[in-house]
């Protein structure tokens, strides 16, 4: 269930720690299955990840439910994590928020019919200084605006083509 490959690259992290503490790997250990299955999650991932990190499945599993940058529901290649906390809210993500949907015909938490997007409304990403803000893959995109989206969106799909 899980790759030769994708266990190579959890082992680079397991030997990041002391002899006996590879359960420290664990948000990587996810983050890295997550990447191989199409951006998600399921019980039969955790549970791998849990035996190869010779983790009780609970405790694995009350990680990858806590954080919000893992799935367990397929989402689009592109992932647009909407930063809904106190300072994005005070600068207009709700407005911005509602323009991304109505822009991209995807609602807060489905996948666009071609799969090419998703739209996820997530608390703080730690980028309070440029509210309102979202974020696609490792990339922050601060001080949006409906003009600034556009110009976003655009960029995604000429990236397709």
């Amino acid at each position: 269930m899980i790759s030769e490959q994708a266990k190579q690259q959890i082992d680079t992290w397991v030997a990041k720690y002391p002899a006996g503490c590879q359960s420290s790997a664990v948000m990587e250990a996810l983050k890295i299955v997550q990447a191989e299955n199409d951006g998600s999650l399921t019980s039969e991932l955790i549970q791998a990840v849990a035996d190869y990190l010779e983790m009780p499945v609970i405790s694995v599993h009350e990680v990858a439910t806590f954080y919000e940058n893992y799935n367990h529901k397929p989402v689009g290649k592109y992932v647009i994590r909407f930063c809904h906390n106190i300072s994005c809210m005070l600068n207009g993500a709700d407005d911005l928020i509602s323009y991304l949907e109505t822009k991209t015909g995807v609602k807060t938490g489905e996948v666009s019919e071609d799969g090419l997007v998703s739209v996820k409304k997530v608390e703080c990403l730690g980028a309070c200084v440029g509210a309102p803000m979202f974020q696609i893959g490792d990339q922050y995109y601060e001080n949006l605006t409906q003009q600034k989206i556009d110009e976003i969106l655009d960029g995604l799909r000429s990236e397709v083509k």
